[in-house]
């Protein structure tokens, strides 16, 4: 940071009540480019891919409007992403509403030219489907990725109603794909039923570290994060982030909710676990509105988006 360089900032709730202002990701400015920026956030409004409950194509209006609660000093962290790094939201990706394969590509080649500049996306979602082309485009330039994924469900399936894309089959593509580099991904939360023991010990066959959320029970993720800043390295890592995650109790409005899972601060040492990784963006997907009536899954959600800003920006300061 120069002293002469002037970053966005959040709009401020003693400037205009937070009901009220720019429906923005935290209010902060808008803008249809990335030029210019260290970082943004996007919103693909998706759920073409859902198997069960569908809503996720208002999972972005509705993080965006939590959002505005967040004031922009962290204050475990003691950091101000705002204060370091250059954020805008840029807006939603024009998806195919009927076309989930078309829908796909288009986001692909959207991310495309958001890799042409040394920006780090971070999505809100929409269904899980979208981390598959997400992948790709990152890939392309930053070589195979390791991945941060927290979610319910392990999201290898072959194939869910003969189709090989759907918010249940990003992993395996990735895989198939060669985008990211297995023993460089950890998967965690991972728990309830299955129709097999394949479903969560085909990941472990690829590479992948697999925790279950039946062994980090009433735990700390502090040392895990410790293990997983060890395995990561400099390696350019991804963060994916499925709502479904955690306990229905914290985060009752997503699709394909499952008892037993993570606690609101057992996500919060997650992602706060990433600062010192090289982070190059990040997913929160499957904030399903419709079953969300008192907003608190989309405040989690918008919450765990803001932590992983903060720690993208700790590098900078």
């Amino acid at each position: 940071m120069t002293q002469d360089q002037v970053f966005n900032q959040p709009l401020g709730g003693n400037e205009m009540p937070r009901f009220s202002g720019p429906s923005t990701m935290m209010r902060l400015p808008s803008q249809d480019n990335v030029e210019g920026l260290d970082a943004c956030f996007v919103g693909i409004g998706l759920d073409v891919g859902t198997s069960h409950r569908s809503g996720t194509r208002f999972g972005p209006r509705q993080i965006r409007a939590e959002s505005a609660m967040i004031r922009p000093y962290n204050m475990k962290t003691r950091i101000s992403p705002f204060d370091w790094i250059q954020v805008a939201d840029i807006g939603d990706v024009p998806i195919n509403t009927f076309d989930l394969k078309k829908s796909v590509a288009i986001i692909e080649q959207f991310y495309d030219g958001i890799t042409e500049h040394a920006v780090a996306p971070f999505t809100l979602g929409g269904d899980h489907t979208i981390v598959l082309p997400i992948i790709r485009a990152l890939a392309k330039k930053h070589g195979p990725l390791g991945i941060i994924h927290v979610d319910a469900h392990a999201d290898v399936n072959d194939a869910m109603f003969g189709e090989k894309i759907a918010h249940g089959t990003p992993f395996r593509r990735m895989v198939e794909e060669k985008i990211i580099e297995p023993n460089k991904v950890i998967q965690i939360g991972l728990r309830a039923t299955g129709y097999a023991d394949h479903d969560f010990d085909w990941p472990r066959e690829q590479g992948f570290r697999v925790v279950q959320a039946e062994d980090i029970w009433y735990q700390s993720l502090a040392p895990l994060m410790a293990e997983v800043r060890e395995q990561m390295g400099d390696h350019p890592v991804y963060i994916s982030f499925d709502i479904d995650s955690f306990d229905p109790a914290y985060a009752p409005g997503t699709g394909t909710a499952e008892p037993g899972g993570l606690t609101s601060h057992q996500g919060l040492e997650i992602v706060r676990g990433c600062y010192g990784l090289n982070l190059i963006g990040g997913d929160l997907v499957e904030v399903s509105p419709p079953y969300d009536q008192s907003g608190n899954t989309a405040m989690l959600g918008a919450n765990i988006l803001y932590e992983m800003l903060c720690a993208f920006a700790d590098k900078y300061r």
